[in-house]
């Protein structure tokens, strides 16, 4: 069954916990988020179709995506109480993905307005997104006293970072030049 009704008075139940909480707490809050960035990750990697990095056989846009969109699954799971953790190596391979990017593509000259394509468009939504996400983590670490990984927590951190070369490399990848405000 899709519903239960139990949470018509504002609270919810998470995985591993007894404890009813309301969906206005941090923790809620800090789920909602995770899986509002998985969510739009889904559509980024069904606009990215099957353009590839050539770079040292990494894949694709796609299978990228796909990758951080397990890992966040894994995060959801140790925030709401599950045995899960994050392995070191996830964080290694997005370090050394953000780091083949920066090497291929040209050096940053300041802020750029987000667009171009609208693959970088979405992944700019996305950095976004995974900033703010960060942000709620964080919060239910301090408020509700969740402990979560440090793995995750530097994960997270990242993430907005690897989102970031990928909006770049995406409009690199199709001859986009990035535009700069000009304030």
């Amino acid at each position: 069954m899709l519903y239960t009704g139990k949470g018509d008075d504002g609270t919810t139940k998470i995985i591993g916990s007894e404890k009813r909480f309301t969906k206005g707490s941090e923790i809620t809050e800090a789920l909602g988020s995770l899986d509002e960035l998985n969510s739009f990750l889904g559509i980024c990697r069904t606009k990215s179709g099957d353009l590839s990095f050539d770079l040292d056989n990494e894949g694709s846009f796609s299978s990228t995506i796909r990758s951080v969109q397990e890992n966040l699954f894994i995060i959801q799971a140790q925030l709401a109480g599950a045995d899960k953790i994050l392995g070191e190596g996830a964080l290694k391979d997005m370090e050394a993905l953000i780091e083949k990017i920066e090497n291929t593509i040209p050096p940053i000259k300041g802020f750029s307005i987000p667009g171009g394509t609208e693959l970088s468009a979405f992944l700019d939504t996305a950095r976004t997104l995974a900033r703010r996400t960060e942000r709620e983590v964080i919060r239910a670490k301090d408020k509700e006293f969740i402990k979560p990984e440090e793995n995750t927590l530097a994960y997270l951190n990242r993430l907005s970072s690897l989102l970031f070369a990928l909006a770049r490399f995406a409009n690199f990848k199709e001859g986009v030049e990035e535009e700069n405000p000009s304030y």
